[in-house]
């Protein structure tokens, strides 16, 4: 709430400092007070339009790789083009490169961090839709053509949420999105150069299984004729064991039991015979 005094120092014109000789020093005041602040508004705004001049914008637009693999987008990641030969020009070594990561719908409202204190983390994902992620320096892109086949994972790491070090995390995305980033350098005094946005990146989605096609016509001729043979395979594999079973059971049954069997068996019936034969003699001399 402004005080008596200063609404009398904003209310003060020129007339009253005429007409009242005592208003003269408010008047007078009041004027240096609104030069003073004119004064900070036009530092701002130069401050303003020099941190833009100095803002270089880097002809280059970020994009999925072009090599041909699979896993080039999954889920929750997907596969950059290296910008290498791209920040020569313009990136000191002691420089850093992120990459930004945000929702399509959100690249308007991201500003680039005045300093790496405000580097939004991968938690912000969820919350502001935006992060940055993959810090590296220009040692990590050079001008050369023996990484070709070197990529950049975005989503590449699922443990580092519970880390140490959220504000470098390349976390998986959440959603299939889409998605679009693109490169920021930053030095000690903040923003110094960005790449343009890539387009929008659109993850693939999981199929749920019951929407699952399981009818044989829908399958490749390929798949149909190595389902046949393996069938045809495990069937003349049973029908051998099946036979070499039956075959060992035939023979058994028509050869009877082995000899040293029998010869067991005449053993033991003529030991029989004998003991009875002796238990006769016994009772014949004890009747005598």
């Amino acid at each position: 709430m402004a005080s008596p005094r200063s609404d009398i120092m904003l209310g003060t014109s020129l007339a009253d400092a005429l007409c009242y000789p005592r208003y003269a020093l408010l008047f007078r005041k009041n004027e240096t007070d609104l030069f003073a602040i004119r004064v900070k508004i036009l530092i701002q705004e130069v401050g303003n339009v020099a941190s833009w001049h100095r803002m270089e914008v880097i002809p280059y637009v970020p994009r999925v790789t072009d090599q041909d693999f699979d896993g080039k987008i999954t889920a929750s990641t997907f596969a950059l083009a290296p910008p290498n030969c791209v920040f020569d020009s313009l990136v000191n070594t002691t420089d850093e490169i992120w990459l930004v990561v945000t929702f399509t719908n959100a690249t308007s409202s991201f500003k680039n961090p005045a300093n790496p204190q405000e580097i939004p983390p991968y938690e912000n994902l969820y919350s502001t839709h935006a992060y940055m992620t993959m810090k590296s320096t220009i040692s990590q892109y050079p001008c050369n053509k023996d990484r070709s086949g070197h990529v950049l994972r975005v989503g590449n790491e699922s443990t580092c949420k519970n880390g140490n070090s959220l504000n470098r995390c390349n976390g998986p995305l959440p959603s299939p999105g889409p998605y679009r980033v693109k490169f920021l350098v930053m030095d000690p005094n903040g923003s110094k150069a960005e790449t343009r946005w890539s387009g929008p990146i659109t993850l693939n989605r999981a199929q749920a299984w019951q929407t699952l096609d399981t009818w044989p016509g829908r399958r490749s001729g390929d798949m149909i004729v190595i389902t046949v043979i393996l069938s045809i395979l495990c069937g003349v594999v049973t029908l051998g064991f099946l036979c070499t079973v039956c075959y060992e059971c035939f023979k058994l049954w028509r050869n009877g039991p082995p000899e040293n069997v029998e010869q067991q068996l005449y053993d033991r019936e003529g030991a029989a015979s004998a003991a009875g034969k002796t238990e006769e003699a016994a009772d014949m001399l004890g009747t005598s």
